[in-house]
This record gives structure tokens, C-alpha cells and sequence, in this order.
């Protein structure tokens, strides 16, 4: 099991992220547009890095739902390796069972 202080941590970044998305994608469009003036970038260049850091997504990971463990998470399933293995081999994923050759 995880830190709770380190998921609520998580769930904090997502909070920010979805907050100041809008924000955020405002300001790279003004950074990258062919019509604004270099003042205009750096400015919005500036504005930006004044904007929390966890309202980044790429600051975000993915963690296991169950444990909370933040390596090894297969996305397609939300589960880490030793869960997803775990389930798997109860039955609980469909279509995916144990490899044997």
C-alpha cells in the first residue's frame, strides 16, 4: 500500500490540472501562434511559469487503483502488475489468462 499522503497528493494534481486547463492552453496559444508579438510571448511565457506547478499534467502519474503503487501500472486496466496478475489469474479480467506454450 502507498502513502495516503502521496495519493492525496495525486488526486490533488488532478484537481489543479482540470482547474487551470483552461488557463493553461490559453497561454500556449498565444506562445506558440505565428501572430503574436515577442512581448506578447513573454509575457504569456512569464504568466505561465507563474501558474502552480501541479497544475501541470505531465506532473501527474499513474497509480494502481487498488494499492496505490506508482510503477509498473498497465493504463488500459488502472492496475499495477501484482494486482493485475492477481486478478487475472482469479478470472476478474476478460480476456486475459496466464500465457503458456
Amino acid at each position: 500500500m502507498a502513502k495516503t499522503s502521496m495519493v492525496n497528493r495525486e488526486t490533488k494534481r488532478e484537481k489543479l490540472a482540470k482547474k487551470f486547463a483552461a488557463r493553461r492552453d490559453a497561454l500556449k496559444k498565444v506562445i506558440s501562434s505565428q501572430e503574436a508579438s515577442y512581448e506578447e510571448k513573454m509575457e504569456a511565457a512569464v504568466k505561465l511559469q507563474k501558474l502552480p506547478r501541479d497544475s501541470s499534467p505531465s506532473r501527474q502519474t499513474t497509480r494502481c487503483a487498488l494499492t496505490g503503487r506508482p510503477r509498473a501500472v498497465y493504463s488500459k486496466f488502472g492496475l499495477g502488475r501484482n494486482k493485475l496478475r492477481e486478478a487475472t489469474m482469479r478470472g476478474d479480467v476478460p480476456g486475459l489468462r496466464k500465457a503458456s506454450w
